[in-house]
């Protein structure tokens, strides 16, 4: 079941995999207000009307919601008296007040498959949250270099840093901005690359940076490309890869897809982060929001090819044993036969 139309669903359709699409009650900061919250909870009672319908009708024995922001399933399952599993792919750090009674609700789940370490942690080594990593997605290469300079008009012998992802205010793109002014990077003309796009109605955030950089007299050296499908030309084109979230990432696809590609990675020493990159083993990591360290770290890497192809190599040997696809859909299968069994 999904919230609408969009490209999963066609993917899923694809593999002949049926898909029911209607609107979910998700927790979202706008509604954390009085009017908010009486319309999520006449929202969360819809949805455990009609999934509780649908349990009984399909005989359905297990209920999986495949994210903590969605409150339906839970409600749902819990009518139909069957087991539910509830993924926990957020970090709720910056949830405030409202943490430990969404944290009492989620430990109502029969299981918590939490995406990393980090993750599980904020449910204090409760018996029911478990670690069960996703796997990579796709199989992540690098598209040759000078091809990859070309597509995106960037200088063939110009030193590049990327970062993937949406653009927010806390996936760190700003930071690469500061860290293009610090010596490390402006002495040596080293190029920014920014590939992704704020959410439809967040269109301020890309302006902040674009803002930054011109405040820092960086602009000439900062490439926004936008959301890109090929991004084995990001990858291509970039000496470095950054991934310098401010806030704690469970588990940021960014990281995984360009270790597997055999990218140089550095990023941000916090959250799910370092359980994707060992530092001066895989990659190397950094004080969150340290534009400075970035940029100190990425100058030392500029200068030395060999470390940059040792880590890149080793980073994808790691990531694609670790996170192999495979593994996933076997661990999801226990979890669904052991709450089926209890």
């Amino acid at each position: 079941m999904l919230p609408g139309p969009g490209r999963l669903g066609e993917v899923l359709r694809h593999a002949e995999i049926e898909v029911i699409e209607r609107p979910l009650a998700v927790i979202r900061r706008g509604l954390a207000n009085p009017r908010g919250l009486a319309r999520l909870a006449r929202a969360v009672a819809g949805d455990a009307s009609s999934l509780r319908a649908l349990i009984a009708r399909r005989g359905i024995g297990v209920v999986h919601s495949n994210t903590s922001v969605v409150l339906g399933g839970a409600a749902a399952a819990g009518l139909a008296r069957v087991p539910h599993v509830w993924h926990v792919r957020e970090i709720y750090s910056r949830f405030g007040a409202a943490w430990p009674a969404h944290r009492r609700l989620l430990l109502t789940a029969s299981a918590l498959p939490c995406v990393s370490h980090a993750t599980a942690a904020q449910f204090g080594g409760a018996r029911r949250a478990t670690v069960i990593f996703d796997g990579l997605a796709v199989d992540a290469r690098r598209a040759p270099r000078a091809q990859a300079r070309h597509a995106l008009s960037l200088d063939p012998s110009a030193p590049v840093i990327a970062v993937l992802g949406r653009i927010s205010d806390w996936k760190g793109q700003d930071v690469l901005v500061r860290a293009l002014a610090e010596p490390a990077l402006r002495d040596r003309g080293a190029i920014g690359v920014i590939a992704g796009q704020p959410w439809p109605g967040t269109e301020q955030r890309r302006e902040r940076v674009v803002a930054l950089a011109r405040q820092l007299g960086v602009q000439d050296r900062l490439r926004l490309v936008g959301f890109l499908d090929d991004v084995e030309t990001v990858y291509g084109a970039a000496d470095l890869i950054a991934v310098p979230s401010t806030e704690p990432d469970p588990l940021p696809g960014a990281a995984i897809e360009a270790a597997a590609a055999g990218c140089t990675v550095l990023a941000s020493a916090h959250g799910g982060l370092p359980e994707i990159i060992s530092d001066r083993q895989t990659g190397r990591l950094f004080a969150p929001g340290d534009a400075v360290a970035l940029a100190r770290i990425a100058g030392e890497l500029l200068d030395d090819e060999r470390e940059r192809q040792r880590l890149g190599s080793a980073a994808a040997a790691d990531v694609r044993e670790r996170f192999a696809s495979a593994k996933l859909p076997q661990k999801i299968q226990s979890l669904y036969d052991a709450v089926r069994a209890d």
